[in-house]
């Protein structure tokens, strides 16, 4: 198996759609956003945005503003984390080395999802 997609669940999707458009930088496969969604190229797997409206069930509106578990690959966590605090990203704290060899570092999008930068550590 291979994954395919994952998915973030957001209130406004415009702001994600700017946000991880524009501000992560992840080329637009499929605006939806009239429709409530967003996909983005995120590597191998697609990473799908989508909407959750206000008066959505309380198990759907939950899905909003957690952690989601997704991390983006990067080169140099500390340099990426730099230049996404420049353009108004909110970290909760700066990289941090793992005891597994990686780098992490968590940030939030508009609508309070966590997300991760990761280094991963040089093949030995």
């Amino acid at each position: 198996m291979e994954l395919s997609a994952a998915r973030v669940f957001v209130r406004d999707i415009v702001a994600a759609k700017r946000f991880y458009g524009q501000i992560l930088g992840l080329p637009i496969k499929a605006d939806g956003a009239q429709h409530g969604y967003c996909v983005f190229e995120s590597g191998s797997a697609d990473l799908v945005v989508e909407s959750v409206a206000d008066d959505a069930p309380e198990e759907d509106r939950a899905l909003v503003g957690r952690f989601t578990g997704l991390s983006f690959k990067v080169q140099d966590a500390s340099a990426k984390h730099q230049e996404l605090l420049a353009l108004g990203v909110r970290f909760t704290g700066a990289p941090e080395k793992q005891f597994w060899g990686g780098v992490l570092a968590t940030f939030q999008d508009p609508c309070g999802n966590g997300l991760q930068i990761v280094e991963l550590p040089a093949a030995a």
